[in-house]
């Protein structure tokens, strides 16, 4: 690998928090102080200076429901600082605090369980880490999730990091690895845990420890770009240090584009066949499916950033010397945009651009126009492809009015946020469910494309509806190939609305909500039993969990 890779950005060390006394005797552990407020834990091989805090097992801070400020304050308190603040730098909030998405970590584990020789364990509460496994598994994974559980006295005393510490020697079997992921979620994180202590390699197996809490990372999507950013640049340290394995196909013979973000399968090879005019080709996707992919994706000459929101991981590229271009190659319009722009960051002659476009768009507009999408639609998700779906949409003849992405807005999205708003369309950023809701509302679509509570509210409301993550991103949307990928879903869709018609008049009468049913008599709304009932769940719940903590 050429070594234009500058050294990576080193964090500087945080103060050791005041009365914590330090044991460095202690055989690479943390010990209790028992004087110490909060009885704070201090690891005497950190130079950090990295703490856990008893106080976040205080009054309601067991887990995920103790609240997202109870649970950033005893994680700033317990030296995750640093961490937190560069969360809040690259994946900055609003309009709402909380994901009103699946838990984030779901995003980092699902990276990580697609790895080739990758061991991956979660640390964190026992409903937590079932929620994320059984997701995971639901989607398709057939990898092994470790888990290191955790009591109120392991966690205060720094026994839990001494137990994923073991875990994690047990698991570094260089004949079946070469990397171990080790995550913290909302609790571990809450309390401290330093995974930072971790040995970086254990008999060749790299170890990678990262937070991913609820409280911290917005969105799955983003949680991604946590994992991917902490492998990316474990990986730049090491080819700035020498030679580095090659990818299993051996190096491309031709200057590559490496591309950021999920995206389905045909998409990269519809992406070699545009660059090949101008004598490039693709290089790995990030997130990669082993680890030897980090080092050919460092390895190119432009990075794609496909999905705009890998901030942490175009960070590292940049600092490779990288040169990046915004958005994809969608549509017409968008393709043409993007070859020109890749073409000349990697120096490429503008007759070799132009022969590039001219082998591809024709075949792009003739799609379009056999394939074409006549309604309106609202469209709104939590995958971070949203701006690119609604771009295909739009030249396709559809009449886009909102387009709500859970991401944030960031350099990469411009150009394709100011291509929408150009056309008068909306771009809502860090869309909450209720902009959603009321868009659709609002403009009342011909079709509505969304998550889950948005197609139910469209359905509950006779509009058609399709899911966004099943049915439209898990389709190609480069080239030739995305530009009519759509059309037959779409156009079946609006072709739906009679039966919702014919299904909701059939239905006329039976009531909703708590008055749903065939009644003599329609019940009367007791919204305070159901306020009583609520808090007696809660309270059972926190109880439950406090006597599973010990």
């Amino acid at each position: 690998m050429p070594n234009p890779l500058v050294p990576a950005f080193t964090p500087s060390p945080a103060p050791a928090p005041g009365g914590a006394v330090i044991n460095a005797a202690a055989p690479g552990g943390a010990v209790i102080n028992a004087a110490a407020p909060g009885g704070a834990v201090i690891n005497a091989a950190a130079p950090e200076g990295a703490v856990i805090n008893a106080a976040a097992l205080q009054g309601d801070g067991l887990g995920c429901h103790s609240g997202a400020e109870q649970l950033l304050a005893a994680a700033n308190g317990a030296g995750k600082s640093e961490v937190l603040a560069r969360y809040a730098q690259d994946y900055p909030k609003g309009p709402h605090d909380q994901p009103q998405s699946m838990c984030p970590a779901f995003g980092s584990l699902r990276v990580g369980l697609r790895m080739r020789r990758t061991a991956t364990v979660l640390s964190g509460s026992a409903c937590c880490v079932y929620g994320l496994t059984f997701t995971s598994h639901f989607y398709g994974a057939r990898r092994t999730v470790g888990y290191v559980p955790f009591n109120s006295e392991t966690l205060v005393t720094g026994k839990l990091f001494e137990d994923i510490r073991e875990a994690v020697y047990k698991l570094a079997d260089p004949a079946q690895y070469d990397a171990i992921i080790v995550t913290n979620l909302c609790v571990p994180t809450a309390s401290g845990v330093p995974l930072q202590l971790l040995p970086r390699e254990i008999n060749g197996v790299r170890i990678i420890g990262i937070d991913v809490p609820g409280f911290g990372v917005p969105t799955h999507a983003e949680a991604k770009d946590v994992l991917c950013g902490a492998m990316l640049k474990y990986a730049r340290n090491e080819a700035m240090q020498g030679p580095v394995a090659a990818p299993r196909g051996g190096r491309s013979e031709k200057p590559t584009v490496t591309l950021v973000g999920e995206m389905f399968p045909v998409d990269p090879v519809g992406i070699g066949m545009m660059l090949e005019p101008m004598g490039l080709a693709p290089g790995p996707v990030v997130p990669t499916r082993e680890w030897r992919e980090l080092y050919a994706a460092l390895d190119c000459t432009v990075v794609a950033a496909i999905h705009p929101f890998y901030t942490a991981s175009l960070r590292e590229f940049d600092a490779a010397g990288r040169a990046i271009v915004a958005s994809a190659p969608v549509g017409y319009e968008g393709t043409e945009a993007w070859l020109q722009g890749v073409g000349r960051a990697a120096n490429v002659a503008q007759e070799k651009i132009d022969a590039a476009k001219n082998r591809v768009l024709p075949a792009i507009r003739a799609a379009l126009a056999a394939t074409p999408v006549r309604g309106r639609m609202t469209l709104s998700g939590y995958e971070g492809s949203e701006l690119l779906v609604a771009r295909l949409l739009v030249e396709s003849g559809a009449d886009v009015r909102y387009v709500g992405t859970a991401c944030p807005r960031t350099p990469w999205s411009e150009p394709d946020r100011e291509w929408l708003a150009a056309k008068g369309i909306h771009v809502q950023y860090r869309a909450s469910l209720e902009q959603d809701l009321a868009a659709m509302r609002e403009f009342q679509p011909d079709l509505a494309i969304g998550t889950t509570p948005v197609v139910q509210a469209a359905k509950e409301a006779t509009i058609p509806a399709l899911y966004f993550t099943n049915l439209i991103s898990a389709r190609p949307l480069m080239g030739p190939a995305g530009a009519g990928s759509l059309a037959a879903v779409v156009n079946a869709a609006l072709g739906n609305k009679g039966r919702f018609e014919a299904m909701k008049a059939f239905f006329e009468g039976v009531g909703d909500g708590y008055a749903a049913g065939i009644w003599e008599e329609v019940p009367s709304d007791r919204p305070e039993f159901r306020a009583q009932v609520k808090r007696q769940v809660i309270k059972l719940q926190k109880a439950r969990t406090a006597q599973e903590m010990g």
